[in-house]
């Protein structure tokens, strides 16, 4: 029902009950089941004492000699029925000799235990119940009392015993139903955790799912009303959102301070190069272009990474690629490019709106550079929280060896054609920022192939 290699708290407790709950039903069914028991020997014992006692009451001694009475019990007379009785007496040397016996033992006797007959001794007119062997390897519950009779000079033991199955099959009848019904209850039982603990725990598997909504950008804090054990933990994951949030705000101020305060020298100092052309000029012109391509690239860094932090955003991917397809085909018009691309309506990446138009704008233009007139673009959902784009042109493509060069920044594959060399490495540094990847391969269609792994936000 659950992967016990993981921790949890539905498991813990419904375990921890049912691990009580069995403990408890076992000693309640052990207890049942020895009180149904002794219960049954009790009422057993007493209805041998009935016979032990009319043997003594009916007994009678003539001319010295024992006589036992004419019982009407029909059971006595018929052979290894199953009820017995026996009359010994007990010599100073406290060995029993037989005197009478019902007709049912036959040609067998009861054998007394010599602890037994110790314990008769000890304690004359009082009856002993005790367990024995008899006919046909059947096993007594037996009732035997000492006593002494007017006129006979020794001691009396009168014993009746009787087959004792009845009452074990009926103890075992009794235990068996009696588990059946604790094992039925114990189901029940933990059935009933389970829902209790299910129900109990609603409002903390509520404020996971508002957290998923958060993280996937549905929502920007918790809204629930929480009981008064989870309202604290609410506040104080609101309180952290707006802090991050709040966080995130000054970090992307910074960043823009910083470009600003970066830009303006640089502008400044590219303006008086070109105004007064010299060597040192063109050195600093070459420099200072160097310098912002170096701070777009760090700032555009920063950006991505504080962005990727805040996961509010989700961004549909269908119509930013149907604005880009509409504006590179305009474009490239003068090479006939056709952009066929693909993407479910309901598709959506984890992130800012202007980050994704920089990724997918950077590959879909690169393919566009390349190609030969044809441009395929396919975005899917590759998992609950991963998509895929995938850019296929049909232009010279790349051999294998050349894939890791052409994400590194700089790299340009092609001195003729124009660009910095930025394109790819800039969407390899943004992808990584969000935690996704980029991986170049072979196109179907004949050229490069760009596969885009990215974070995506369910719909």
């Amino acid at each position: 029902m659950w992967d016990l290699s993981k921790r949890s708290l539905v498991r813990r407790l419904v375990l921890l009950a049912a691990g009580w709950n069995l403990v408890v039903l076992l000693i309640a069914g052990l207890f049942l089941t020895a009180q149904f028991r002794d219960s049954a020997i009790r009422r057993f014992d007493a209805a041998l004492t009935v016979l032990t006692d009319d043997l003594y009451a009916s007994s009678s001694v003539e001319d010295g000699v024992v006589k036992a009475p004419f019982l009407t019990d029909i059971r006595a007379t018929r052979v290894y029925s199953g009820r017995y009785w026996q009359i010994l007496d007990m010599t100073p040397a406290r060995t029993l000799r037989m005197i009478d016996q019902s007709r049912s033992l036959f040609d067998s006797s009861l054998t007394i235990p010599a602890i037994q007959t110790e314990r008769l001794a000890a304690d004359p007119g009082k009856t002993q119940f005790f367990d024995l062997p008899g006919p046909q390897n059947s096993r007594l519950r037996a009732a035997a009392i000492l006593t002494r009779l007017p006129g006979y000079p020794r001691p009396v033991v009168f014993i009746a015993a009787e087959d004792r199955s009845p009452i074990d099959r009926d103890a075992d009848i009794f235990a068996r139903n009696t588990a059946i019904a604790l094992i039925l209850l114990g189901a029940g039982l933990v059935s009933a955790v389970v829902v209790q603990v299910r129900v109990g725990l609603l409002p903390l598997f509520r404020l996971r799912r508002e957290l998923g909504s958060v993280r996937r950008g549905k929502a920007e804090k918790l809204e629930g009303r929480y009981p008064e054990e989870l309202e604290p933990l609410a506040v104080e994951l609101n309180a952290l959102l707006t802090h991050n949030q709040e966080v995130v705000e000054r970090q992307r101020t910074h960043v823009g301070n910083l470009a600003h305060a970066l830009k303006t020298p640089l502008s400044v100092m590219l303006t008086e190069a070109n105004q007064q052309p010299s060597p040192l000029a063109e050195v600093v012109s070459r420099q200072a272009d160097v310098m912002r391509e170096q701070v777009d690239h760090h700032l555009r860094r920063a950006r991505a990474a504080a962005r990727s932090q805040t996961s509010g955003e989700r961004t549909p991917v269908e119509p930013i690629l149907d604005e880009l397809a509409v504006t590179l085909e305009r474009i490239f018009q003068d090479k006939g490019v056709e952009i066929d691309w693909r993407c479910p309506e309901d598709l959506c990446f984890q992130g800012e709106r202007q980050d994704f138009m920089e990724l997918a704008g950077n590959v879909m233009e690169n393919a566009g550079k390349w190609c030969r007139g044809k441009i395929r673009v396919e975005a899917e959902a590759s998992s609950p929280e991963r998509m895929t784009l995938t850019v296929d042109d049909d232009g010279p493509g790349l051999p294998p060896d050349r894939w890791i060069d052409a994400l590194k920044r700089g790299q340009r594959m092609d001195e003729h054609t124009p660009g910095s060399g930025l394109g790819l490495s800039i969407v390899d540094e943004l992808a990584r920022a969000y935690g996704g990847s980029v991986t170049l391969g072979a196109s179907p269609l004949g050229g490069l192939r760009v596969i885009l792994v990215l974070p995506r936000s369910e719909g």
